[in-house]
């Protein structure tokens, strides 16, 4: 069941980092073509600046779906790198989900929490196990020292 879980959220990524690169070259189009700006700034530079910034929101959609894609296949947690990468995407999904409500409309925050669940799903499903090791004992105290309590 978790391997379903994680290939369906590399796809959904996957398919996230397309569609997100997909809006961000039509408005880049669109500013171009229309010569719109904002505040003065240059309509080739706005262009350049949506090209880019989708283009590096889809690379890093991508870099994470072949990360769980990765964890998929070996079906255990890449490592303390790869886990730190997931919660920042889960963490940006919540944000990005919070923004678009307003921006959009409740049915591109549902889909946005829908990747949300799933990667929080492939993260807890992939969390590390409990060794079941006791803590240390605490060493005991020199010779008058004052005694601690650490009951009732």
């Amino acid at each position: 069941m978790r391997r379903g879980i994680a290939v369906g959220t590399a796809v959904v990524l996957v398919l996230e980092a397309l569609t997100i690169a997909f809006v961000n070259w039509i408005l880049g189009l669109a500013v171009r073509h229309q010569e719109m700006s904002l505040a003065g700034l240059d309509p080739d530079a706005m262009a350049a600046g949506s090209w880019a910034g989708g283009g590096l929101f889809a690379l890093f959609l991508i870099a994470c779906a072949v990360l769980v894609a990765r964890i998929a296949l070996r079906d255990r947690m890449s490592g303390r790198a790869g886990r730190i990468v997931l919660i920042v995407c889960a963490v940006v999904h919540g944000v990005v989900g919070a923004l678009v409500v307003g921006l959009v409309g409740w049915y591109a925050f549902a889909v946005l929490m829908l990747i949300l669940a799933l990667l929080v799903g492939t993260l807890l499903l992939y969390a590390p196990e409990d060794r079941g090791e006791a803590p240390a004992a605490a060493p005991p105290a020199p010779p008058g020292a004052p005694a601690t309590s650490t009951g009732p």
